[in-house]
């Protein structure tokens, strides 16, 4: 069971929830390349009675089809607007403080719209901020959870921003979300099994983008999937592992053994370095180097568990 909790993210959940209810917006930032794995559980729960502003990040690496459907999903929602942007791009970013407004509705004329910035670790909260404030106020870093405590910030349009750590949740309960969330770089390297989370990522852009995958790395073959009989994979908490190499139906290691060797990871003796392949893979995907890839699409959110009756 992928999961990643350090201690200053429960923290950070404590002064959300002290803070909310003063605010007037929620602007939650996504990755636009998988906006459901990207939305924190936790976070919904904590705004439930708040407007919200959905702003799908890193936009420019995302495939736009699929922008299209994510942004029409979330205008369809009560108290929600969606917005896809590319936050280091100033001019993406000015229709921002007129929708704050207009979720805000009726705010008194003598003070600012109040809004709260929250987000996943490394999902472009800081970057957005710095976009909105025309000038570097909030730190900004390629490894998750570079923001450590509120930050309050005032920027034209008579919006006075709260900045919040990013945060995620303590068990991830989709593993598919979990595997997409550490292909994407918002669970430390450090915290993930970083071969098992290429061979994933590897069956699912096979599925996804067939042809992006085989041009980036010359592969002549994508081989389908075949579970080892009798084989059931089980997980550090004892539950069952779900088979997600069969659901996407490709063999995930099979692809990166292959990347490797094309990506100098033979061994003398003909050895395969696994891991080199799932550096190359990962690095690639993360910097948009197999072109502009969405990697989950509104019909990928899980149904909602229906409450069993025990009467």
């Amino acid at each position: 069971m992928l999961g990643w909790y350090p201690g200053h993210m429960n923290k950070a959940r404590r002064q959300i929830k002290e803070a909310l209810p003063e605010i007037d917006v929620v602007i939650e930032v996504l990755d636009a390349r998988l906006p459901y794995s990207s939305a924190n559980p936790m976070l919904a729960e904590l705004t439930e009675h708040k407007p919200v502003l959905k702003i799908l990040s890193r936009a420019d690496l995302a495939d736009p089809e699929r922008t299209r459907e994510w942004v029409a999903h979330f205008d369809a929602q009560a108290d929600t607007r969606a917005l896809a942007v590319t936050t280091t791009l100033a001019r993406e970013l000015k229709r921002i403080p007129a929708l704050c407004h207009e979720l805000a509705g009726q705010v008194r004329a003598d003070r600012d719209v109040r809004v709260m910035v929250m987000g996943i670790p490394n999902v472009g909260k800081s970057t957005l901020i710095n976009g909105l404030a025309g000038r570097k106020l909030a730190k900004t870093g390629n490894e998750p959870a570079v923001t450590k405590r509120q930050q309050k910030i005032r920027i034209d349009g008579r919006i006075a921003l709260t900045d919040t750590p990013g945060v995620l949740w303590p068990k991830i309960e989709d593993q598919a979300s979990a595997y997409r969330l550490a292909a994407s770089g918002a669970i430390r390297d450090t915290a993930i099994e970083y071969t098992d989370v290429a061979i994933v990522a590897a069956a699912e852009l096979a599925r996804r983008y067939p042809e992006a995958l085989s041009q980036r790395f010359k592969l002549k073959t994508l081989p389908a999937y075949t579970p080892a009989e009798g084989a059931e994979a089980v997980q550090a908490d004892g539950e069952p592992q779900p088979d997600l190499l069969a659901r996407a139906g490709f063999d995930g290691q099979a692809i990166v053994t292959e990347i490797a060797r094309k990506r100098g990871g033979l061994r003398p003796g003909g050895e395969v370095d696994l891991h080199r392949g799932a550096e190359v893979l990962l690095h690639e995907l993360r910097h948009g180097k197999l072109g502009r890839l969405t990697l989950e699409t509104p019909d990928d959110i899980p149904p909602p568990i229906e409450a069993v009756d025990e009467a």
